[in-house]
């Protein structure tokens, strides 16, 4: 009896010796898909740890929150869309300002012409694809970057007449090419104008 008791004792501590052994074995790291992480010894136990990010946890957002929300985020999403042709504008009438000072009335006008045709190949889709929303915006932001408004730019270059013409048309469309750009009243363009060129020099640094 005693002797039995011994076999039965061995076979008990053979077994458990064999399953941590394989359970050790089992928490090594093998293969190229191993993931490391962190982790514990708890007694025989490997126990891996990882940490979660944190997070806030809220109620449901208030109605008033969400239109709110709602309207920043289509103002941002047309100053994203907006700006590089606002920028491009810029750029291009400060061009044409200094080519024109030294051109003769008939040069000035061929050239004006030959602008506007490469201009409407390049850019003439895309700007009809813009909604009448994003086309505010787009007229604010031209004035930001170049300190004229729309209805200016067009008598300067094309003459009155085509200005008042774009005028018209603009209004009843719900526009207007004299909408001024106003840091105040438009302080969650400049905002997000900001973050946009902060985001770009980002991009160039790295």
């Amino acid at each position: 009896m005693h002797c039995r008791c011994k076999l039965i004792l061995s076979a008990i501590l053979i077994t458990g010796i064999s399953l941590c052994r394989q359970e050790a074995s089992a928490q090594e790291a093998h293969g190229a898909d191993t993931i490391p992480l962190h982790a514990v010894v708890v007694g025989t136990d490997t126990i891996p740890v990882i940490t979660l990010a944190i997070f806030d946890v809220v109620d449901r957002m208030p109605k008033a929150l969400r239109k709110e929300k709602e309207r920043y985020n289509r103002l941002r999403n047309a100053v994203y869309v907006t700006y590089p042709y606002a920028r491009t504008a810029a750029r291009l009438l400060q061009d044409v300002n200094g080519r024109l000072a030294t051109m003769s009335k008939r040069e000035r006008k061929e050239f004006l012409a030959s602008k506007e045709k490469e201009m409407k190949a390049q850019f003439g889709d895309k700007l009809q694809n813009l909604s009448v929303y994003q086309g505010k915006v787009l007229m604010k932001l031209i004035n930001r970057e170049t300190g004229q408004n729309c209805y200016e730019i067009i008598k300067e270059l094309k003459g009155g007449f085509n200005a008042r013409l774009w005028q018209t048309v603009a209004f009843f469309f719900g526009g207007n090419l004299k909408s001024e750009y106003d840091k105040q009243e438009d302080h969650d363009i400049e905002v997000i104008v900001q973050e946009l060129e902060m985001y770009q020099r980002y991009r160039a640094y790295n």
